[in-house]
């Protein structure tokens, strides 16, 4: 068995990497920012805000004699609206944990 080893090429690593040569970060117009994950923190609230307030909508349009909101529409929408109350839930614990870490952190 023959095997040959390539060349390793620094520079391309670092780039992969999102570095420039001297280690530091490369400034890209994509990169997430403070701003870009408070953005994108914003959204994800947003986006289980209303799905809450679609499953109390939902809820209150399946009064009795209503045809308009089938049982199994509310029952899939309520459910919606519970599995993102509990993702933002878990990435908000995860928030403070790492919160609690870096303080604990000796300098």
């Amino acid at each position: 068995m023959n095997v040959a080893l390539k060349p390793f090429d620094f520079s391309q690593a670092l780039a992969r990497a999102g570095l420039g040569t001297d280690c530091m970060p490369l400034a890209r117009s994509g990169s997430v920012g403070a701003a870009g994950f408070q953005e994108a923190i914003g959204e994800a609230l947003g986006a289980v805000s209303l799905a809450q307030s679609e499953a109390a909508r939902v809820q209150r349009q399946i009064a009795p004699g209503n045809a308009t909101v089938s049982l199994e529409q509310m029952t899939a929408t309520i459910e919606k609206a519970k599995v993102g109350f509990e993702a933002t839930l878990q990435v908000r614990n995860r928030l403070v944990q790492a919160y609690t870490d870096i303080m604990a952190m000796q300098v």
